[in-house]
């Protein structure tokens, strides 16, 4: 198996508990609903996002939250062994069958959607013996595929200006899957039916690049749910031969240059370049788009930022969830420093904040403005102000507003707004805030800190 470090290599694959206290609290951009923000537990087993969807993902009004991959894969603590199936069975580190059917049961009770990541690209690299017991070789996997299932093409995928190389060649080692043959599309919509069964709501297709577009559509096309919500993941790359446009007819896809540009923003250049932000600056279309501030791959390979970079993370955050373009996946991982470490716990999360558990979802800063976003829906960007470098601020028509001031010194303010007035929360820090009869609101937000009030928060 050709490794960089098998953390690289796997990146591109992939990408490729105790109570915790809750604050008091329309995009057709992807998942489809009112409430498009999902919550990404990477890596959690199913039985703590079942917790957690009671516990916080409802409440906050998260609308979705994603899991990792529902197959039985290759041994081993590291993260991206579930990235690696050797079968279809649910029957991998982060529960088995019954675990699964129960986290989606109790994630629909508490009004949170499920999208399973869904590894369709490949299978495994070299031979052993699965986490649910069953045998395997590289490009055989009794029962299910046979070395005929398999692309003819066994070198790996090494130039991304030849189309042929980058879809039917074997990413990082892996058997490569020959999506093309009836039997493979049906095999494959045989799994993703399988999950749809226990009440999955829709799938991230995991390395869909991997995988020429009208294959993706013909398994598709073969589900019990043919409209079923997917978002697929097509990483953006200047002047490749495959590119993410391609894919909207399947569904929705990934705007991976939304995260790369957001830490060039927060990290070196100025915030009132943002203005625009979307498909002004040549993204995918706004109601086709899967946004995010990072993702596990992401925050590995250094390419967008990561909850090492403090203030800049979380703003980058607040911002994503304020503005209306795409729909917002807020990732929620891990600490790591060796990036092929697997979850802590085998994936078991105690408590927020323990153990290693990151839990960006759960961050005040973030978590407020999931309701913020519920709150302003589709209303448009208004009364947009900037000082020219690091302080913006922006409505969303008459439902909410936001400021957020990412210069060194503190900064105060009377910004103008389309809000009613009146008594409103600042949810950010949960400090009380007046609007005027102008729509007038005059606040201080110290260096690095934003202020974001919206009408379902007339008070704290």
């Amino acid at each position: 198996m050709a490794r960089r470090s098998l953390a690289a290599a796997l990146a591109v694959v992939a990408g490729a508990a105790a109570a915790v206290l809750v604050p008091p609290g329309a995009a057709d951009a992807a998942p489809p609903g009112a409430k498009d923000v999902t919550a990404e537990l990477f890596e959690w087993t199913y039985a703590s996002v079942a917790g957690e969807c009671t516990r916080t993902l409802g409440p906050a009004g998260y609308g979705y939250v994603e899991v990792s991959p529902a197959t039985e894969h290759i041994q081993g603590n590291q993260w991206w062994t579930s990235y690696q199936p050797v079968s279809y069975r649910i029957a991998g580190r982060l529960g088995d069958r019954t675990a699964f059917k129960n986290m989606i049961d109790t994630c629909h009770a508490a009004g949170v959607k499920v999208v399973a990541d869904a590894v369709v690209n490949h299978m495994s690299a070299g031979s052993g013996t699965g986490t649910g017991g069953s045998s395997y070789t590289k490009y055989t996997y009794p029962g299910i595929y046979q070395p005929q299932d398999m692309d003819d093409c066994t070198s790996p995928v090494d130039d991304y200006a030849d189309r042929f190389n980058v879809q039917h060649c074997e990413l990082v080692g892996l058997a490569d899957l020959d999506t093309g043959e009836p039997y493979v599309r049906d095999r494959l919509a045989q799994y993703l039916d399988d999950l749809l069964s226990l009440g999955v709501d829709g799938f991230r297709i995991d390395g869909a690049k991997h995988i020429p577009t009208e294959d993706i559509g013909a398994i598709k096309s073969r589900l019990s749910n043919p409209n079923v919500y997917i978002k697929q993941e097509v990483i953006y790359g200047d002047g490749e031969a495959v590119q993410p446009g391609e894919y909207l007819p399947n569904g929705d896809v990934q705007e991976f240059r939304y995260g790369r540009d957001l830490k060039r923003v927060f990290t070196g250049e100025k915030l009132a370049y943002l203005n625009n932000f979307g498909e002004g600056w040549g993204y995918l279309p706004s109601g086709r788009a899967g946004v995010f501030v990072d993702n596990w791959d992401t925050e590995r390979n250094g390419s967008t930022l990561t909850y090492k970079d403090g203030a800049n993370y979380t703003l980058a955050n607040v911002f994503m969830l304020a503005w209306p373009y795409g729909a917002p996946d807020v990732h929620s991982g891990y600490e790591f420093s060796d990036n092929d470490a697997g979850p802590p716990n085998g994936g078991t999360v105690r408590a927020c904040y323990a153990d290693g558990w990151k839990c960006q979802h759960h961050w005040p800063e973030v978590q407020s403005m999931v309701a913020f976003r519920n709150t302003v829906g589709d209303e448009p960007v208004t009364n947009w102000w900037d000082n020219g470098n690091n302080a913006i601020a922006f409505g969303r028509g008459g439902r909410g507003f936001v400021a957020i001031n990412h210069e060194s010194a503190p900064l105060t303010r009377t910004f103008q707004t389309s809000l009613p007035a009146g008594g409103y929360c600042n949810v950010q820090n949960g400090s009380p805030v007046t609007v005027d009869s102008s729509g007038r609101l005059t606040a201080t937000l110290s260096a690095n800190t934003a202020l974001a009030v919206h009408t379902g928060a007339r008070s704290c």
